[in-house]
């Protein structure tokens, strides 16, 4: 029996990946579900390059703008709740399309990765923070490394939230994070994912990623941030995203708003590095060219589908 048939498309933030999914859509009768990690959240629309209404041109989105940002989303929740999503697609005679940036949620679902519920040990976490603060992020870094060397090798020596995540985990289970990977591996993958990655030229990239920015701002990116802080009387764990905590900073005075353009525009452009960086290692994507023309792209994502049986 075949495996119902799946398309994703992933890369690196301002490739291209919205305006490609939406025309994919549209030309194959297919609905799409968003793998971003922060578009899932409420109120955060412009930092997040949330698609609008308009820019959806009547395809249904799945797995946006549900979360309250100062609410907790696992990778575990995004399975089961993109899963639910592929098989409403599949029994209205549609075509699932996975779309987003992050790489985690992709991996999860295309390599069947289960992610366990693991109740967070708040003495332990607060133990942690504990240490950061005295000794620096680099020695927890260290020793996560010395308990789950494979895991660290896709993680940022400045990643304090995954750093924690690898050490909890083992704190909490007594395995690494790779080691229950692996196991969650051995359950058969239930769709047939056809995965493709955009990319193009680095310094085009990079430029369109300074443009982005600079219409975020232009949009009202900081005036978002304000609302966000008056609204939610918790500190969102959202509000640590890329695009967010930098215009936080420069809210509380840390710096001014050219610095804080410039330092948006820099880390972005490091976090579209290690997107392609995490991509790059799965064999099974399939690139195309964010440079072509895009009816040509769609062309050829088209025949793949048609021709895996």
């Amino acid at each position: 029996m075949n495996k119902p048939k799946v398309i994703v498309i992933c890369g690196p933030t301002a490739s291209g990946k919205t305006g490609l999914s939406i025309e994919l859509a549209k030309k194959m009768d297919g609905e799409i579900i968003s793998s971003d990690s922060m578009q899932i959240y409420q109120d955060m629309n412009i930092g997040t390059a949330k698609p609008t209404i308009e820019e959806m041109e009547g395809i249904k989105h799945y797995l946006l703008d549900f979360v309250p940002p100062n609410q907790k989303y696992s990778v575990a929740q995004f399975k089961k709740d993109a899963v639910q999503a592929i098989e409403t697609i599949l029994q209205k005679g549609k075509v699932p399309i996975i779309v987003g940036g992050t790489g985690l949620y992709i991996d999860a679902l295309t390599k069947n990765i289960e992610y366990p519920e693991i109740e967070t040990d708040m003495n332990y976490r607060h133990e942690l923070e504990l240490e950061i603060k005295k000794e620096g992020l680099t020695k927890l870094y260290e020793r996560a490394k010395q308990i789950d060397e494979q895991a660290m090798q896709t993680i940022s020596q400045n990643d304090q939230k995954r750093i924690m995540r690898v050490l909890e985990i083992y704190h909490q289970t007594g395995k690494t994070k790779t080691q229950l990977e692996k196991e969650s591996r051995m359950k058969p993958i239930p769709y047939h994912y056809l995965v493709f990655a955009i990319q193009m030229d680095r310094a085009i990239l990079y430029e369109r990623i300074n443009i982005r920015v600079d219409k975020m701002i232009k949009d009202g990116l900081i005036e978002e941030v304000e609302k966000l802080l008056k609204k939610y009387q918790e500190f969102p764990t959202a509000m640590q995203g890329l695009g967010y905590k930098e215009v936080v900073i420069y809210l509380k005075g840390g710096c001014t708003k050219e610095e804080m353009i410039e330092k948006l525009k820099m880390e972005t452009r490091r976090y579209a590095k290690r997107q392609l960086t995490w991509f790059r290692k799965n064999k099974e994507i399939q690139w195309i060219d964010g440079l072509k023309d895009r009816d040509e792209n769609i062309e050829f994502i088209i025949k793949q589908y048609q021709e895996n049986k």
